[in-house]
């Protein structure tokens, strides 16, 4: 029996997941007494409602997110997302405003492989510092991995790119190559460094490019 690890962040209402952007709202669009009216003697259903964005929760994002003719979350290969042979690149004692270089995975095979980066920074998720002085990848980090072929980046902080800046040159090369993003993932210490396999597909949704997922990882 394989063992399974759930990589994701609880979306629940009020949730702010990038500070600026509004919140998670749930709420029933119909409950279960008014929904008894409907159907027969004893049997009731709840509908829910949710409107949120879609950088909420632990997200995946599609080329189209940063690219108009790039593909969409309906467009994006199953094989992007689903069955991939997972590494684990872990920082130890992150910093505020860590810089990850290209030189801790150098030394790695990474060709066609999810590239997953634990850096701890998901312990501050739903804090100030989560987003004022999380972890980057820098472009250096982006060019090694698309170069190198990999299948699909994560990291468990707010943001591969440097928010500091304006400029987004990690999503803007690995998005441009392909290289679909998991941002907020959660459980990265739970993993072993390879040897899983990684899970991240989003809904199959047309002309939107960042959706929640269910990230999870079986060994």
């Amino acid at each position: 029996m394989p063992q399974f690890v759930d990589l994701s962040h609880t979306i629940r209402d009020g949730l702010v997941t990038y500070r600026g952007l509004p919140p998670v709202h749930i709420c029933q669009f119909l409950n279960r007494a008014d929904s008894r009216r409907h159907y027969a003697p004893g049997t009731e259903f709840q509908i829910d409602q949710l409107t949120l964005v879609g950088n909420s929760g632990t997200y995946i994002d599609s080329p189209f997110h940063r690219y108009a003719d790039g593909e969409d979350l309906a467009a994006l290969a199953l094989a992007k997302t689903s069955h991939l042979p997972g590494l684990v690149i872990r920082i130890p004692a992150c910093k505020p405003w860590q810089a990850i270089e290209a030189s801790l995975f150098r030394d790695h095979r990474i060709k066609g492989m999810a590239v997953l980066f634990h850096t701890g920074w998901s312990r501050h998720f739903g804090s100030p510092a989560y987003q004022s002085e999380h972890p980057f990848l820098t472009e250096d980090a982006a060019n090694a991995l698309a170069d190198a072929g990999v299948a699909l980046v994560g990291i468990d902080s707010h943001n591969v790119d440097d928010i500091r800046s304006d400029a987004r040159p990690v999503h803007s090369r690995l998005l441009g190559d392909g290289i679909p993003i998991v941002e907020h993932l959660t459980g990265l210490d739970r993993l072993p460094d390879a040897g899983f396999s990684f899970h991240a597909a989003p809904i199959k949704l047309e002309g939107v490019g960042t959706f929640p997922v269910r990230a999870y990882a079986t060994f």
